[in-house]
């Protein structure tokens, strides 16, 4: 199949499951966002992730403070994946922008392309994501595990907290490797779990409850299970860190937020509750990843 073939049809598997997006949390943020919410607009106006502090003792959790661990959680994952000057980067499941933001402001002669399903999230990257004079970018509807783009025309992939949305872990592993340029890069970041708490991940619930506030999230990926996808996709694995501790002031900001502004969802509630005694119990850990393409 040729580059342009197999990229029409990527896109048009990404038009037909675009009907699917079903992720309530964003519902409710372009809801916030369109009303002009303040603290909303800061804490996730342009990057929707968890946020990292090298020294989480010392977090503030004003929105301030979140909005700057939010991008340095960004800077993590860029760095996991070698980002420097004068690279083709794509990020993949690229919400509002924000990660093609970072580098679109730190690096120059930048290809920066941002690939997601939800085409609302896309118009706002592209009404708030300008590119800098010698930088490009480009945002593009599309689906994770069929990427429409062709061979080798990357030099890194990132995926910044959304894999676990994605409908196949080792199908966009694959994907990441088809795209990436030989010697290429792939950073993502994600919730692993202890393989303890895997039989409790997979109780089957209905599908109104499977979905809750976040989301579909398959969670089900341990670390000696993103070793075998990465072997069986020809990566090898450069930067495996858990940076749980980093990331537990998260929870107490969004507590604090939905006390301010009575977010209503019980879904919210409970999800985030759940994730953050996981978390503290250290049975769901978060961590950044880097694999390489060989040469």
């Amino acid at each position: 199949m040729t580059d342009k073939n197999q990229e029409s049809t990527s896109e048009a598997l990404g038009v037909l499951q675009v009907e699917k997006v079903r992720l309530p949390y964003f519902d409710y943020l372009l809801k916030a966002l369109k009303e002009g919410n303040a603290a909303v607009e800061k804490s996730f106006g342009r990057h929707v992730h968890w946020g990292y502090w090298e020294h989480p003792q010392q977090a503030t959790l004003t929105t301030e403070d979140f909005a700057q661990a939010s991008e340095d959680l960004s800077k993590q994952v860029c760095l996991a994946g070698h980002i420097q000057n004068n690279l083709s980067v794509l990020d993949v499941g690229c919400g509002f922008g924000g990660t093609i933001a970072h580098i679109n402001e730190n690096y120059q002669g930048m290809s920066l392309v941002g690939v997601n399903l939800d085409e609302r999230q896309l118009e706002r990257a592209r009404e708030i994501v300008k590119p800098a004079v010698d930088n490009a970018i480009e945002f593009k509807q599309g689906n994770a595990c069929a990427l429409p783009l062709p061979d080798a025309s990357f030099d890194v992939v990132l995926a910044v907290e959304c894999i676990f949305h994605f409908p196949d872990r080792e199908q966009f592993f694959k994907e990441a490797y088809r795209v990436l340029k030989p010697g290429g890069c792939l950073a993502l970041s994600d919730f692993v779990p202890k393989p303890v708490l895997l039989p409790f991940t997979k109780i089957k619930l209905p599908e109104s409850l499977s979905i809750g506030f976040y989301g579909k999230c398959n969670i089900l990926c341990t670390v000696s299970e993103y070793r075998n996808i990465a072997k069986k996709t020809g990566f090898t694995v450069q930067t495996e860190r858990d940076i749980t501790a980093n990331t537990l002031p998260t929870y107490s900001y969004l507590r604090r937020l939905s006390q301010q502004y009575r977010i209503s969802s019980v879904y919210a509630l409970i999800e985030t509750g759940v994730a953050e005694g996981l978390s503290r119990l250290r049975l769901l850990m978060y961590f950044i990843y880097g694999f390489k393409k060989p040469l």
